[in-house]
């Protein structure tokens, strides 16, 4: 598989250094990469690290990531800024906290649309939205467009963040616990978005999260980080059948136990990858 991206990367806080040492991703194009790993352990930062959005929190970053050809801790904001947005684009896990609640939502996208668009271009936006919307299962109506965040469900509000996100058809999507704040149903509906975004587009995801079933469903290869450090990443079958090192064992048994959907993981997991359903230790050798 052609890598699109391949980080090598340790973060330092002020008061809080090592907050991620050496931490080694590589994803290729068009593929699914799932990151678990415990509250705390550094995911979040490794999403805004890519984007190099941690240097508002002045963070500082050492090492390099590789997209495309380019280095992207080597290039001056405004070329960061052009990339950012386009080519890589981020959906956060609190829809609502993420647009802008003054804004109606089509003045939104409209800014979205226009700071990658420019000339006659630029007046595209409505018919690119509303394409989207549809695509994205909200209502494709200019009516739509005049509401306000707090007019939208949480449901609703996700999926518009996921359309303004691939409005330039991004080649990489990370998406930082994009379904935690959903209802069971919303949340397979959205998984199902992914897979067909991914497939239509040939979109590259970074997705990150602690429900082991969306990540067993969704991605094809797994990295599990802890306590700042990537311990391991391999294929989700071999994962979960067979995981290589001790600390992956023990903190897919502990997300496992801690997670509502634990009981229906394990029985899907052993039925996918042929083995007896019931206990963890099926799983997890």
């Amino acid at each position: 598989m052609t890598p699109l991206l391949q980080a090598r990367i340790s973060v330092d806080y002020p008061n809080k250094p090592g907050v991620l040492r050496d931490v080694r991703l590589d994803i290729g194009e068009g593929e699914i990469l799932g990151l678990v790993g415990e509250s705390g352990s550094g995911k979040s930062t490794i999403s805004l690290a890519l984007l190099r959005l941690l240097e508002h929190k002045g963070a500082s970053i050492a090492g390099e990531i590789l997209f495309s050809g380019w280095d992207l801790l080597r290039l001056r904001s405004s070329e960061m800024r052009r990339i950012r947005g386009r080519d890589i684009a981020l959906v956060l896990q609190s829809p609502l906290a993420s647009l802008n609640p003054a804004l109606r939502i089509g003045t939104q996208m409209a800014e979205a649309w226009r700071a990658h668009q420019s000339g006659g271009e630029a007046k595209l936006w409505k018919a690119r939205a509303l394409e989207l919307f549809e695509r994205v299962s909200l209502p494709a109506e200019e009516s739509f467009l005049d509401r306000y965040p707090r007019q939208l469900s949480v449901g609703q509000a996700q999926r518009v963040l996921i359309a303004m996100a691939v409005l330039h058809k991004p080649r990489l999507l990370i998406a930082d616990e994009p379904t935690s704040a959903l209802d069971a149903i919303t949340q397979s509906e959205i998984l199902d978005l992914f897979r067909s975004l991914n497939r239509e587009l040939n979109m590259a995801m970074l997705f990150v999260s602690h429900d082991l079933l969306a990540v067993a469903s969704l991605c094809s290869r797994i990295a599990i980080l802890q306590r700042g450090q990537i311990v391991e990443t391999g294929a989700t079958e071999q994962m979960f059948r067979d995981p290589r090192t001790e600390d992956t064992r023990a903190l897919l048994q502990a997300v496992l136990r801690n997670s509502s959907a634990a009981a229906e993981f394990t029985q899907s997991a052993a039925a996918e990858f042929g083995q007896n359903a019931g206990a963890e230790s099926t799983v997890l050798r």
